[in-house]
């Protein structure tokens, strides 16, 4: 197979498109043409074809995947004087939807194997004042969701996942989106599930906790003009909606796909020493969001490779705990040594549904030669 000496993004969004454009052009002009641009035919279509993707009893669309977060916490009641677990090496919009509902961010630390939430430090961090775990399943590897529920429960307090990266996953069978209290959805451009724009949704086993949510993202509104809590405004809009369908459509294909990059990848490790790809615990389906290495010198490797094309990224450079905005809630350096090992040595290697074989082969080759460069 020939190589390709062309610059490889860390996604390519026209690629991902392409097999879908008509579709997509259509569900444009099908909502163009309706004259109902939000909470309309669309949004409720896709909230049900959503549900029987996940197996949920009910799921709410939104604006955004951090809107998901703060709806789904704010509907459980959780608010000032309470603490939410979470670990420091998310995504910042974790911790935001805990400040945003009134609560306190409580930090617990990771495993080094795979990046998920340990739930030892989970269980040592539980206080009187705890009201809430969040399992972040990281990367497209569900935490470990089982454990943690037999924390929770011997707590008395809520589980809820952050699935923002994990549609596809699941963990012994239970498809991620059931693993918890509820779950936040982010259908952000890049994610495998991704809208035209911001989307978003929660899925739940909880009817109750359902139609909260869907009052709350509408300005607290029960029935016409009749506003029975203090909402906000983040529905899902009809547009969004509609593309979400049409890929819906394409997403098993588009997970095939990646399953047979990441292989490839791994494959390609083998001969590569210095570069160690994050495990995935047995009983895993990973849904193959990101594929995070670990290298030494990361940032110098990081660098030697966009230079040479491979446009790789960092997920994510700095926990949450030692951001300027977040630092209250938790120590300075050395307060959760493995979340913040894994920010210094990891690096995503370019990752979308579509990437060829060459594509790949060009940034194993792109690796190999940012190590050596690293290490001179």
């Amino acid at each position: 197979m020939s190589k390709t000496t062309e610059p490889v993004p860390f996604v390519d969004l026209n690629v991902v498109h392409q097999p879908m454009i008509d579709d997509l052009r259509d569900a444009f002009e099908r909502v163009l043409l309706s004259g109902g641009y939000t909470m309309g035919a669309e949004v409720a279509a896709f909230e049900s074809e959503l549900a029987d993707a996940v197996g949920s009893v009910r799921v709410v669309g939104c604006g955004s995947g951090t809107a998901a977060l703060q709806l789904m916490l704010a509907a459980a009641d959780i608010g000032p004087g309470d603490e939410v677990i979470l670990p420091p090496n998310t995504f910042v919009a974790t911790a935001e939807a805990i400040v945003a509902v009134g609560a306190t961010p409580v930090f617990a630390d990771v495993s080094p194997s795979t990046g998920q939430i340990d739930p030892v430090p989970v269980e040592s961090a539980i206080t009187p004042r705890t009201a809430a775990v969040i399992g972040v399943h990281l990367y497209g590897h569900p935490a470990p969701m089982d454990v943690l529920r037999q924390v929770t429960s011997s707590a008395g307090v809520k589980l809820f996942e952050d699935s923002a990266q994990a549609l596809g996953a699941s963990l012994d069978g239970v498809p991620a989106g059931r693993l918890g209290d509820g779950a936040a959805f982010s259908f952000y451009p890049g994610k495998n599930l991704g809208a035209l724009g911001e989307a978003g949704a929660v899925t739940t086993q909880d009817p109750a906790l359902a139609e909260r949510i869907a009052v709350l993202r509408a300005h607290g509104e029960k029935s016409k003009h009749v506003h029975v809590v203090q909402g906000v405004n983040e529905r899902l809009d009809e547009m969004q909606a509609a593309f979400l369908r049409v890929k819906l459509r394409y997403f098993d294909e588009g997970q095939q796909q990646r399953v047979h990059a990441v292989e490839r990848y791994r494959a390609g490790l083998d001969g590569i020493p210095d570069a160690e790809a994050l495990d995935t615990a047995p009983n895993v389906v990973h849904a193959n969001h990101l594929f995070p290495v670990r290298v030494p010198q990361r940032d110098v490797v990081l660098e030697r490779l966009r230079d040479d094309g491979v446009f790789a990224a960092v997920h994510y450079p700095t926990p949450i705990h030692l951001q300027p905005a977040f630092e209250a809630f938790a120590g300075g350096p050395g307060s959760f040594p493995v979340s913040e090992s894994l920010a210094e040595s990891t690096v995503s290697l370019p990752l979308f549904a579509g990437i060829t074989d060459q594509q790949i082969d060009r940034c194993l080759d792109g690796l190999i030669n940012a190590l050596r460069s690293a290490a001179a």
